[in-house]
């Protein structure tokens, strides 16, 4: 972060030293997009230790329940550029190389001991923490592990030691577990699920598999859900075809790796070129010439303009809606069993992928938001009011930053409290009514299938 020195602002906002009074120009342009500081988040090494709001609450407050949804942490890449030699990264997990963790070592050993767990379907046949010498496509790394290993020790600091969520005697009913069928992010789940819960007891471990990316388990048929993304699609395509500097960037690319750029194109390059940038490994070379910062800061340049146009145009966001209704309405539905005394899944763990985590953000209306970064968090924190039991707020907190009244449905809310949260109602009623207004429907079903005028 670049600090510029300024003179001191006044309350009111003006400059002491200025005179006039200067009308804001409302037509500035956005701020200019910095290609390679948003990688570095993106890719998120793990280095100072991070401070999170996490847990904040006034002391009347009594914490019920968390519920956590994670994208995984670094991996290989699931794409190959063509003709160039894949990026040399070491999958095996060694507590002497960096980035480590003080716990990764008790890791490994605790991992090899997990057969007693009660793991869905394929989730068994997977293997719980990452081993090849040369990462195989789509592998958690060390980089990866270690991320999830600093999640759930910060979280464990708070939710366990401070607010006492779950004691050392807790039961399996107590958590809920879910994953995606991928073995990085079983493995992610499992990195966070240890340091949370260090020595956790195999016995009580009950993973179950989610074959869904957006975790629309038994409500996945939503035609107009897919209507939205192929939309959403076209508006992909028709920003990147006018694109000029991209275009020329790939054809250059095409002719270092001799292939035609179409071709190029379709390996998703920017895919393996994020790794080799958050690997700090020199990007490929051929006889021809060499991948270089420059082609990488045009295509992550576009891929920003992409997200940023993404919110603006409401294609993704309808798409978001009914793509995180079932996920939002399964956390709302235990959230008000938890309210209403029940002991059950206080502690929740959903697994997942960027295509997860990126539409809630957009559904809940957080639009400020980064793209998911590598082992990016996204948490729900259910409070009880210890003056009036019967009532109950959320937070809402995305990688430590308390974004409750960036929420469509609680942005209002907080100019006229005191407390420092949304009320659960506020919560409940958008999932379970206001969502579907902007499609003018009352229900799911009927928004899944109401075609726009």
């Amino acid at each position: 972060v670049h600090l510029i020195p300024v003179n001191p602002i006044r309350e009111d906002g003006l400059n002491p030293k200025s005179r006039k009074r200067i009308m804001p120009d409302l037509l500035t342009e956005p701020p200019a997009i910095d290609p390679v500081y948003e990688a570095h988040i993106y890719c998120n090494i793990p280095t100072i230790a991070e401070r999170s709001m996490e847990g904040h609450a006034p002391h009347y407050f009594k914490l019920v329940s968390v519920q956590v949804l994670i994208r995984h942490g670094d991996r290989y890449p699931l794409y190959a550029i063509p003709k160039t030699k894949r990026p040399d990264i070491d999958c095996m997990l060694l507590p002497s190389r960096k980035p480590s963790h003080p716990q990764l070592e008790a890791f490994i050993k605790h991992m090899s001991k997990g057969s007693a767990a009660q793991m869905d379907g394929a989730l068994s046949s997977l293997p719980r923490y990452p081993s090849h010498s040369l990462c195989e496509m789509g592998e958690l790394t060390q980089t990866g592990v270690v991320q999830h290993l600093r999640n759930g020790q910060l979280l464990r600091e708070i939710y366990i030691n401070k607010h006492k969520l779950l004691l050392s005697d807790w039961t399996a009913k107590q958590l809920y577990l879910e994953t995606t069928g991928k073995s990085r992010t079983l493995q992610s789940a499992l990195a966070l699920l240890y340091t949370f819960l260090p020595d956790f007891d195999w016995k009580k471990i009950n993973m179950r598999h989610q074959w869904s990316t957006i975790f629309c388990s038994g409500s996945c048929d939503c035609p107009m859900r897919n209507h939205y993304l192929e939309e959403e699609q076209r508006r992909q395509y028709s920003l990147r075809v006018k694109n000029n500097d991209l275009e020329k960037i790939y054809v250059d690319m095409a002719k270092i790796v001799g292939i035609p750029t179409r071709q190029l194109r379709a390996s998703n390059p920017i895919d393996s070129l994020l790794c080799y940038f958050c690997h700090n490994v020199s990007f490929p070379c051929t006889k021809t010439g060499c991948i270089g910062m420059e082609h990488f800061k045009v295509i992550k340049r576009h891929q920003l303009e992409d997200e940023r146009e993404r919110q603006e145009k409401k294609l993704y966001f309808l798409y978001a809606l009914l793509a995180t209704h079932p996920l939002l309405n399964q956390t709302v539905n235990r959230l008000q069993r938890i309210a209403e005394g029940k002991k059950e899944e206080i502690f929740v763990l959903y697994s997942a992928h960027d295509v997860t985590l990126s539409p809630v953000l957009s559904a809940l209306g957080i639009t400020e938001a980064r793209f998911p970064r590598f082992a990016a968090r996204l948490v729900f924190e259910l409070w009880q009011d210890g003056k009036r039991p019967k009532e109950h707020f959320i937070r809402i907190l995305y990688n430590g930053a308390d974004v409750t009244f960036q929420t469509s449905f609680c942005k209002d809310y907080y100019k006229r409290s005191s407390k420092p949260m949304c009320p659960l109602e506020k919560f409940v009623n958008f999932v379970k009514r206001d969502m579907f207004l902007v499609f003018n429907s009352t229900s799911y079903y009927d928004a899944c299938r109401r075609r726009p005028l």
